[in-house]
């Protein structure tokens, strides 16, 4: 049974390789995720390391997917964000390994995030995706509402242009 569990610092930092092959598994893949080609070992280790700083400060909330003693997959909540929007968290690279995928993962993910997000008194998130892409269509079934696209936010991993779409999701009523 797949298991979710939040991170520390420490413990990212402990688990970069995993981590690591994970986001590498997912640009090999063809994701969007902010990442060029060639990506490797050492660039992926970088990005973690910094995941791992942010976790320390309190900025960024890391959550993973646990399957038959490996992590398979990793959500991220931005948190540190300006004053007037204490309200909100960033939802960011939510990243599944085609070995872990078809196991209910990304759900899995996405409602730990729900749910660590009301407990820190977020209630709207937010986060955008290629347009196109799996994750997209993951979005839509789990509940969240397209905001718009913008033709050629970002570069796919092979340099080539990709649209992003937008999504909220507001876990509470709304004041407005």
């Amino acid at each position: 049974m797949p298991a979710i569990r939040r991170l520390t610092g420490e413990e990212t930092r402990t688990a970069i390789s995993a981590l690591s092959a994970i986001l590498i598994d997912c640009i090999d893949g063809g994701a969007s995720v902010g990442f060029l080609s060639p990506f490797g070992d050492e660039d992926a280790a970088t990005y973690w390391t910094g995941v791992a700083d942010a976790v320390t400060s309190g900025h960024t909330v890391l959550l993973v997917a646990e399957a038959d003693g490996e992590i398979l997959g990793t959500v991220q909540l931005g948190i540190g964000l300006p004053p007037n929007q204490p309200h909100r968290a960033d939802l960011k690279k939510l990243l599944v390994h085609r070995r872990g995928r078809g196991r209910g993962l990304a759900r899995l993910l996405m409602t730990a995030a729900e749910s660590q997000s009301l407990a820190l008194g977020r209630h709207l998130l937010v986060l955008d995706t290629a347009t196109g892409s799996p994750a997209e269509a993951i979005y839509a079934r789990l509940g969240w509402s397209r905001a718009g696209v913008i033709p050629d936010y970002a570069l796919f991993p092979d340099g080539s242009f990709c649209g992003s779409t937008f999504f909220y999701k507001s876990l509470t009523p709304s004041d407005t």
